[in-house]
């Protein structure tokens, strides 16, 4: 596992919402997951299409001996090779912009540690011409579209690359753009070098406090990734505050403290599966969990040879059609099987979007609010 800063830029949003944090990870063991060294791999066949495009002469038998390396990884996926592809033909987009070559360089170290004690991280890539500092991360997640927009991550690694890079370039402007292709998202932001720099002032004592483990911890939707979210006892406390509602003296609680209540409790199952897992993994590592114990989980009944199976039913007066369903692709199997430009192309007049249900979300949600219709709007949309 490569070297990792205490404040690193992709945990940048825990620590500078709950700045005792970072110290108090640092106690607890890294770890890893088949979804994070997929990543891995999926970055590194990106790094190399990338290095032979514009930044290293490579030869096709080279490149492709590398790729066939690649595909020896037990985790390696042939998705791989086209949605690496997608970040590659977003950077040729950017680098065709330019009059002239601009500068170019892959999976970079950045020191940002003038506002972030010991800070460094790896940008993916980073561009430089004219005035303009691009900042370009690729994500090989599906999980949830990560946004640009106000990214603490991206924006430590444009003042760690514009503190690098300013006296060879009148950079005025940076462009932060984060590529996530398994979700078909690409992601946008921009600032002037005046407001990036007020923002890295800003941030300055809140990272020291973060550094010393000072300041106070903070539960909320930044805890999903940090490592002592199963044992954290700010997070305990935040949910088991619950019980203070059983105090309430009204019969009926009032709209206002539903609300709250569901705010508190958005994230409870989430923390209540946390601590499930350490549970289980302290109960498989021989370590005793009050009240709690290991056993064997049901058992699913599976065919060992499912063909030869249906053979011997077939041998013995079963119909074939009897043994197998014929069933059609779900729209998004068909889009996949298809490509999405032909599937638009050939099946666009076929598709209808229809509106979603309501659903709660919370004010700070970037979707619109959803508008009711009177009786006489929605009768005017069933005519239509």
């Amino acid at each position: 596992m490569g070297e990792h800063a205490l404040l690193s830029a992709s945990s940048s949003h825990r620590w500078l919402h709950c700045t005792p944090s970072a110290r108090l990870e640092e106690k607890l063991p890294e770890s890893s997951s088949q979804y994070a060294e997929e990543g891995s791999l999926a970055h590194e066949i990106a790094e190399l299409k990338l290095r032979k495009y514009c930044i290293e002469p490579m030869g096709a038998r080279a490149f492709n001996a590398r790729i066939k390396k690649f595909k020896e990884n037990p985790l390696f996926q042939e998705e791989m090779l086209k949605h690496t592809d997608t970040y590659l033909d977003y950077i040729a987009g950017v680098l065709h912009g330019f009059s002239s070559p601009p500068y170019v360089a892959a999976e970079k170290k950045i020191d940002y540690s003038s506002y972030a004690p010991d800070g460094f991280g790896t940008g993916d890539c980073i561009i430089i011409g004219g005035n303009i500092l691009h900042i370009i991360d690729f994500k090989y997640g599906k999980g949830v579209p990560v946004s640009a927009k106000d990214n603490p991550q991206m924006k430590l690694y444009a003042l760690g690359a514009y503190t690098e890079y300013s006296f060879l370039y009148p950079i005025d402007t940076v462009k932060m753009t984060i590529v996530q292709p398994r979700l078909d998202s690409i992601s946008e932001d921009s600032l002037s070098i005046e407001e990036l720099l007020k923002w890295g002032e800003s941030i300055k004592p809140i990272a020291k406090l973060a550094f010393d483990g000072e300041g106070e911890y903070s539960t909320g939707e930044h805890c999903r990734f940090c490592r002592a979210k199963a044992l954290c006892r700010a997070r305990a406390d935040h949910y088991l505050s619950l019980e203070e509602f059983h105090k309430m003296k009204p019969p009926l609680i009032s709209k206002e403290e539903v609300g709250e209540i569901l705010k508190r409790a958005q994230e409870l199952s989430a923390w209540v599966k946390s601590l499930e897992e350490f549970a289980l993994s302290e109960c498989l590592q021989g370590n005793e969990v009050s009240g709690w114990k290991l056993v064997e989980g049901r058992a699913v009944r599976q065919f060992v040879n499912q063909e030869e199976a249906f053979k011997v039913l077939m041998d013995n007066g079963f119909e074939e059609t009897m043994l197998y369903e014929r069933k059609p692709l779900t729209l998004t199997e068909t889009e996949k099987l298809v490509g999405k430009t032909k599937f638009k192309e050939l099946l666009s007049a076929y598709i209808h979007t229809p509106p979603g249900k309501p659903t709660l979300a919370l004010k700070e949600d970037k979707r619109e609010t959803f508008k009711r219709l009177t009786a006489a709007e929605a009768f005017a949309e069933v005519g239509k």
